[in-house]
């Protein structure tokens, strides 16, 4: 997974960008990136490991030497990015949170001239974003680009592109990841999260639907392609991914968690002494239970949040196994003997 923020203001949108970004850690554990464009210096970007250290963390020290009146951020669990691109479309910025089943396949049949090259990482895999941002180059326009791209696309793919011009943002083609618009006096903002900028000022402006496209500047967004009729939101948003205070397509996280544990509840069968959640997602779902069924409400797992990453994020799963068993801490007195 992977999350995204951009902003496009009359103002200076550094910090909005960066507690935005920040905001999206819950979603990624490997790259950061931002990117800020500025009328007169042009694009300013940085891209950082964050596996060991949080992206507030990583990113404090670049603020002072970021400036502009737009810009895009991005915390990924794959590729580094956001990636700055020079082609005849242009300069921009784009940043990307999808998955591509059948990258080998346009490697291979859109790129197999002997004048075109992608930079490999180390596993011998092209970035994503990089071979999207190909994709798009093969058009006359960026957005006539990004129709091609999600066309040829097996998989999924949702596209923020940083111009000199504002943000071009274009949802999965059958809406699998949330594109969320916010606004407040002479700025917008897009966020794959709508809480990410509450505390920003920004309020609810409005929620791309599956395959929109829309250009952002400082005083509109313009509605460049209209929503599809199908949609395929991942529903793992809901049950993991998503944070609390966060709504997809209308319907809040927390709530929806809540509405999981109730109906589990009125189907089982089960005799216990007490309802408990795994953290952190899983203590919504086990307080709708516990309402449910009048069972007590306790906490016999805590999780130790400073330093462990996610269980599942590691390759062997032996190691995943280790990280689940050491952040997960068992209170004692509250799990012995119980049912």
């Amino acid at each position: 997974m992977g999350g995204f923020f951009g902003a496009v203001s009359h103002q200076d949108v550094t910090l909005d960008i960066f507690f935005g970004v920040d905001y999206h850690s819950h979603l990624g554990t490997r790259r950061g990136g931002m990117a800020i464009y500025d009328a007169s210096t042009g694009f300013q970007r940085q891209i950082h490991n964050i596996e060991n250290t949080p992206f507030r963390t990583k990113f404090e020290s670049d603020l002072a030497e970021f400036h502009g009146c737009s810009g895009i951020g991005c915390i990924s669990d794959t590729d580094p990015q956001p990636l700055l691109v020079r082609s005849h479309l242009g300069m921009y910025a784009i940043t990307t949170v999808g998955i591509i089943n059948n990258s080998e396949e346009l490697v291979n049949t859109y790129f197999s001239d002997h004048g075109h090259q992608f930079m490999a990482m180390s596993n011998g895999k092209v970035n994503e974003s990089e071979l999207i941002a190909a994709l798009i180059n093969q058009s006359d326009s960026l957005v006539e680009g990004i129709r091609h791209a999600q066309d040829v696309i097996d998989g999924s793919a949702t596209i923020l592109l940083l111009t000199p011009e504002g943000i071009i943002a274009a949802r999965d083609k059958l809406g699998r990841t949330p594109v969320m618009l916010g606004h407040k006096e002479g700025a917008y903002c897009v966020s794959f999260e709508n809480f990410a900028y509450f505390n920003l000022g920004y309020q609810d402006y409005d929620m791309l639907g599956p395959g929109e496209i829309v250009k952002i500047t400082p005083t509109d967004v313009q509605r460049i392609q209209p929503p599809g009729d199908k949609c395929r939101i991942c529903a793992f948003l809901w049950t993991y991914f998503g944070y609390p205070n966060s709504s997809y397509e209308g319907v809040n996280v927390e709530e929806m968690r809540y509405r999981c544990g109730s109906l589990l509840a009125t189907h089982d069968q089960v005799e216990a002494d007490s309802v408990s959640g795994v953290p952190d997602s899983g203590i919504a779902h086990a307080v709708g239970y516990a309402n449910r069924s009048k069972l007590p409400f306790t906490r016999p797992l805590v999780k130790y949040t400073p330093t462990w990453p996610r269980s599942f994020m590691p390759q062997d799963q032996n190691m995943r196994h280790f990280i689940a068993k050491m952040k997960l801490v068992p209170v004692d007195n509250l799990i012995r003997g119980k049912k």
